[in-house]
């Protein structure tokens, strides 16, 4: 089935199972984008207070990494902060923080994924238990839709963080009722699907079949996977890498994602991967973005934001106003891979 989106300064005519595009303008996929993290911030102080507890970007912010070359950015936010009591009205203080994220991206020509960053639960009970049952939360993401779905700087819904655990059992049932929330008010933009066990790019073979029974009326699902260069995969990095670290091992986690996307002919994205400046974690992350960008594949960048201090994987600029050694290898690949559809490409 195709579908048409209007997505930045291109217009594209997507057959999503054959890969095929017709451009209307200049079409091109941004392939590297930014994670802005912080209005997820505190879970333990609900609602919390802007500034305090959670944190938005300032138009200030967005224009610096728009002048850096950067188009697209991944938006965290948290559901209960959103929606104080299930299926009732948006908070109106946080809401209308998203509704400024939006006018100040648009104004700076950034287009913005938004993510319910809840690891499919809500308030600690996972989506399709007694306490937080489907229908909740497919009516957030109808809520979601009607919102924001209008909104030109809107790139796609990542319509939940890194499902786990016992979550797992549940999220393919979850994750349709999101869709089908979404399509009530939405019929356009893309929705972004998180696999189990984390979203985990090397995990992926064990739980991804679950996910291509997935039903969206438009076709335009695509699936959004994480991953990390460390010993156990969690992004924690909590001491340097080995002497032997494989300079490959970004690509090797990365690969049973890409297989499987190609097998099954599905569209891609990697949603969160991050290192520390070290010299070989960056060496290791420049191979998984070359990678990624001969596939056509988008990835966003974790994590950048205004409150992250000396949080190791933040590529925020230094106080002095230099640029992180992060940023050297990412602005490499920034406006780069003349890619016209998201990949992976035959």
């Amino acid at each position: 089935m195709a579908t048409s989106k209007a997505v930045g300064k291109w217009i594209a005519v997507v057959t999503f199972g054959l890969f095929a595009t017709t451009s209307v303008a200049s079409a091109a996929v941004d392939l590297v984008g930014l994670n802005i993290a912080g209005a997820e911030f505190t879970s333990s102080a609900l609602p919390g207070k802007a500034g305090t507890h959670y944190f938005f970007p300032s138009r200030t912010l967005l224009e610096n990494w728009r002048d850096k070359g950067i188009q697209s950015i991944r938006f965290p936010i948290k559901w209960e902060r959103l929606q104080p009591a299930l299926n009732k009205e948006f908070d109106p203080i946080y809401a209308g923080l998203i509704d400024k994220l939006f006018t100040d991206a648009a104004a700076n020509g950034i287009h913005v994924l938004l993510d319910v960053h809840n690891y499919a639960r809500y308030r600690g009970n996972i989506i399709g238990s007694s306490a937080v049952p489907y229908s909740a939360y497919r009516d957030l993401n109808e809520r979601l839709a009607k919102r924001w779905g209008d909104r030109s700087a809107l790139l796609g819904y990542d319509i939940m963080n890194e499902p786990f655990g016992s979550a797992d059992k549940t999220w393919a049932k979850a994750a349709q009722a999101g869709i089908d929330g979404i399509r009530k008010h939405d019929r356009q933009t893309a929705i972004y699907i998180e696999g189990m066990s984390y979203a985990s790019a090397e995990r992926w073979n064990w739980h991804g079949n679950k996910l291509l029974a997935l039903e969206d009326p438009v076709d335009n699902l695509v699936f959004s996977a994480h991953v990390y260069l460390d010993p156990d995969a969690s992004g924690s990095y909590k001491n340097g890498p080995a002497a032997d670290l494989d300079p490959m091992i970004g690509v090797k986690r990365v690969k049973p994602f890409v297989n499987w996307l190609k097998k099954n002919y599905k569209r891609g994205h990697i949603g969160e991967l991050g290192v520390p400046s070290h010299p070989q974690w960056l060496e290791a992350m420049d191979n998984t973005l070359a990678y990624l960008q001969e596939n056509c594949i988008p990835m966003t960048y974790w994590a950048a934001g205004p409150a992250w201090g000396s949080y190791k994987l933040s590529v925020e600029p230094n106080k002095d106003g230099s640029d992180k050694a992060q940023w050297d290898v990412l602005k490499k690949y920034v406006g780069k891979g003349n890619c016209s559809v998201i990949g992976p490409t035959p």
